[in-house]
């Protein structure tokens, strides 16, 4: 309960309460949180990056462009990120386990409608629209909560996790081509609806963590801004409130209304003090309402300017992101690939992202180097080897290709959501993971329309690498943006510090001074 002071200048304006995990444990349990992850990843971001074999074959039964079936995909792709902070304020209400067991009967069910689609408009409302909620239920919980348990071994953790995209993406791409020729694309579908009922079995495995209550108060004067944070509920001073010298209020915490006592020598007094009390009271009661707010959903990160420098690096990455794996098959069978040759290159890249994501996952780990200069460097290149994607043509240079893409594309993954957490810290990654989702769903939902949009008007598959290329580039600028606030934050700090302590050595030079005068 917080308790405010009402003979203090200070009124109370906001309160927030914060659940922080007691420890992170590196360890034990956490191994299987890693393994429900490592799952979650497969079944979401890999069944994506599959999907790109069901492209051919849907394209031709409907007839359509290739803006029009790139939709699926973007539309999954952008109600992943849209609905992230639901997921997120669903998991804080209710749990992380059941909220992700929702999420994968919502996959099963929209895939499995999904193969009953007779045009692309119920293919877009189930295996787009359907399963992406299912995507938004799953995989950002559960990467919240492989946050939470781990802290020392966390860049490598969301390592390993991730590599679950790479692995299922190698077995998925082969199999689904196996199962479309055996039983065609409406077969296919059905089968995956059915594997990605695991998800239900990745969120029974999400054992919550024991947790530690924080009460934040957050009071602001009438004139000037000031900040104040309690201890925990257990340590908290548990002071009595007073106004004026002879009035006693006492506001129950978690209630609508107060009891409150008030004695005054002097009655014309009383009508003053009851509107001063009433006042008091709706701003209890306000603060109250932004606690539960605030609990859910974390909306004060849209002001931290860092974390919305962060969100504009992933707007730009997604654009790009996601372009290059949906159209790598299409255009490899449009230079004269054969069907499992062409799935073939998205397993190469699979493997070749594996390895990138626990190499620098690692890297990453030792510090060597600051990771916002490590990521700049990682989407640079990884913008410039798809930028030189339409120079392809043969087996081995694509081949050449899916082994570099690969390699970079698993080097960003593998730190992009461990910068985060270095950037709002772990106890907000949750509300933040979801508004960072939120915001980059727009680079989602239209970098493979735009890039299947350039493909229709030049008959060209290559021309939608290019757009993505240049969009991985640009993004990389908001990363060297980032930097450079890091770089003057830590100046700032620097000089504060020098600051203090040149005062510290002039007070303690006046005081030598005077005790030699004496």
């Amino acid at each position: 309960m917080c308790q405010i002071n009402m003979d203090s200048p200070v009124m109370a304006q906001k309160a927030r309460v914060v659940v922080a995990p007691a420890a992170a444990l590196d360890g034990g349990y956490a191994r299987f949180i890693l393994l429900s992850c490592f799952l979650v990843f497969g079944l979401t971001y890999g069944v994506i990056k599959a999907f790109g074999v069901f492209y051919v074959e849907i394209h031709r039964h409907f007839e359509t462009t290739a803006t029009g079936t790139s939709w699926i995909t973007s539309i999954a792709v952008a109600t992943l990120h849209f609905l992230a902070p639901v997921a997120s304020a669903l998991s804080a209400r209710y749990s992380h386990r059941s909220v992700v067991i929702m999420g994968g009967l919502m996959c099963c069910v929209g895939v499995v409608f999904g193969s009953f689609a007779r045009n692309l408009n119920e293919l877009y409302l189930t295996v787009g629209f359907l399963n992406g909620c299912g995507y938004a239920m799953t995989w950002p919980p559960t990467v919240t909560m492989l946050g939470l348990y781990f802290e020392k071994r966390r860049p490598v953790a969301n390592a390993l996790a991730s590599s679950g995209e790479c692995v299922l993406t190698f077995v998925l791409t082969p199999l689904l081509q196996l199962l479309i020729d055996s039983y065609s694309w409406r077969g296919a579908l059905l089968i995956l609806g059915g594997l990605q009922l695991n998800l239900c079995v990745c969120g029974m495995l999400l054992r919550p963590l024991k947790a530690t209550r924080y009460v934040i108060c957050e009071v602001k004067a009438e004139e000037e801004g000031l900040s104040q944070e309690l201890l925990p509920k257990d340590d908290s001073e548990q002071s009595k409130p007073s106004f004026l010298d002879a009035e006693e209020l006492r506001v129950s915490d978690g209630s609508d209304h107060g009891t409150i006592k008030a004695f005054l020598e002097d009655p014309e007094e009383i009508p003053n003090s009851t509107m001063k009390i009433q006042d008091s009271n709706n701003r209890t009661k306000r603060a109250e309402l932004r606690t539960k707010i605030l609990r859910y959903v974390d909306y004060t990160l849209i002001t931290n300017a860092k974390f919305m420098v962060y969100s504009m690096f992933g707007v730009f990455a997604a654009l790009g992101f996601f372009a290059p794996g949906l159209f790598l098959i299409p255009y490899a069978r449009s230079k004269g690939i054969e069907e499992y040759q062409a799935a073939a290159l998205m397993s190469i890249s699979a493997v070749l992202d594996l390895f990138g994501r626990v190499f620098f996952g690692w890297l990453a780990n030792l510090r060597l180097v600051e990771m916002v200069l490590q990521l700049t460097a990682t989407m640079i290149l990884l913008g410039t080897v798809v930028l030189l994607c339409p120079l392809a043509s043969s087996y081995l240079e694509l081949a050449a290709f899916s082994a570099a893409y690969g390699l970079m594309y698993g080097a960003a993954v593998a730190i992009h959501i461990t910068m985060l957490a270095e950037i709002v810290g772990v106890n907000r990654l949750g509300s933040a993971l979801g508004f960072f989702l939120l915001i980059r769903s727009s680079g989602g939902l239209l970098g493979p329309p735009i890039a299947g949009f350039f493909i229709d008007k030049m008959s060209d598959y290559g021309t939608g690498f290019l757009m993505a290329g240049v969009s991985l580039i640009v993004s990389a600028l908001f990363l060297l943006l980032l930097h450079q606030m890091n770089r003057r934050g830590q100046g700032s700090s620097t000089n504060n510090h020098h600051m203090h302590t040149d005062n510290m050595g002039q007070s303690d030079r006046a005081e030598a001074k005077e005790l030699n005068m004496t």
